[in-house]
């Protein structure tokens, strides 16, 4: 490393069950380190990214954290995609006296000083997404997921939401996070004895696809029971034919055809950098501004010690491309905006609802209802 530099760690698959996703966050720091340091890095020194690719592997995340705290000595950390791999890996940041940002959507009940969190809680999405699946479609709820952490929390809060609506989870599957085609029949068959209203779907990466091209092999129609998924993201989307995930929903905070003046300078810098094919992901837009947050810090902090730029970050506000983002300073979580959007067919995402304005993370769901001040009252239209 030449003298000078500002070292920091960047932990992101390109191989493995969720590279997609997480080559699309790896592209999104990317480009944001060599935005900083075109102008001028961070007191006049660049970032220097030192990057392993763990393989969505949780054993070789932690390994893999470990060198770059402990042999690299590298203090500021980003990355991680599944919870399973977050869980190990924070304890070394918190050990090693590091800051770990995860840009990932998850499901919230957590809290690090050593941590901050860029994605989507619970409460950023569940309570919009749930509360317009049963307007829309009905409150009668499938639940599908691949068995780790994060699916299973995420459904525990959709439950509670039906729940709370007088609606009815009529089944929950889980699947291998590494499945194969074979996982999915006892899902279409769940589907055709129960006949849900709605199915929801935490399924991550290869799986997502397997899942979506199950149900149309079925003969299913997602007219009739559609798939929401907040894992099945243009990552995905990219590697299926568009007839297969027509008519499905997703919500996120950010989608690439997003109509704002720094969504399209975003996605038009990214595709230039990586391709006109190179997805993007809201988790992908999350880690980009964290990256553009932390320099943002490291100059008012002067120094990468973590304690310092923590401090400068709580409270700290972004002009992201989905919107103004806040850093929440009581929690480390980031409010947001939410987004609800339907596949077309040309697998493209059309975005049918979205937030008057952003919504602040409610970590521990204390106080979230599908009718609760979390979810903007008549926001926008709920568009089909």
């Amino acid at each position: 490393m030449a003298e000078g530099e500002w070292k920091i760690g960047v932990l992101f698959s390109k191989t493995g069950v969720t590279a997609g996703a997480e080559t699309s966050e790896l592209n999104a720091a990317i480009l944001a380190i060599e935005e900083i340091n075109a102008a001028g890095g961070v007191l006049g020194r660049n970032l220097n990214a030192i990057h392993y690719d763990p393989g969505c592997s949780p054993p070789k995340y932690q390994e893999y954290a470990i060198r770059l705290l402990k042999e690299d000595r590298v203090r500021i950390v980003f990355g991680c995609y599944m919870s399973s791999e977050r869980k190990v890996v924070l304890p070394q940041i918190e050990a090693f006296r590091g800051l770990l940002f995860y840009p990932t959507f998850y499901e919230g009940f957590e809290y690090s000083s050593r941590c901050f969190y860029g994605g989507a809680a619970a409460n950023q999405n569940a309570v919009a997404l749930a509360k317009y699946l049963i307007e829309k479609f009905g409150s009668r709820f499938l639940l599908v997921g691949s068995n780790y952490v994060f699916p299973r929390e995420y459904n525990r809060v959709i439950s509670e939401l039906v729940e709370l609506s007088k609606g009815e989870v009529v089944d929950e599957i889980y699947v291998p996070v590494e499945s194969t085609a074979e996982d999915f029949e006892k899902i279409i068959k769940s589907i055709k004895v129960h006949a849900p209203d709605v199915i929801v779907s935490t399924v991550v990466g290869t799986g997502s696809q397997q899942l979506f091209e199950s149900f149309h092999a079925a003969g299913l129609n997602p007219r009739d029971t559609p798939i929401a998924s907040l894992t099945m993201t243009e990552a995905e989307v990219s590697n299926v034919r568009p007839e297969i995930v027509a008519g499905h929903l997703t919500s996120a905070s950010f989608f690439e055809n997003l109509d704002l003046p720094e969504a399209r300078r975003f996605v038009a810098a990214f595709k230039q950098r990586f391709g006109a094919s190179a997805p993007i992901t809201s988790s992908a837009e999350a880690v980009y501004c964290q990256v553009h947050l932390f320099a943002k810090a490291l100059a008012l902090a002067g120094d990468d010690d973590p304690e310092l730029i923590a401090k400068h970050l709580r409270g700290m506000e972004f002009d992201a491309p989905q919107g103004r983002i806040r850093i929440d300073p009581d929690n480390h979580h980031t409010e947001l905006w939410s987004r609800i959007a339907r596949i077309n067919e040309a697998g493209q995402f059309d975005i049918v609802w979205q937030s008057e304005n952003r919504i602040r993370p409610d970590v521990y769901f204390v106080t979230s209802s599908c009718e609760s001040r979390h979810t903007p009252e008549a926001q926008s239209n709920y568009g089909m």
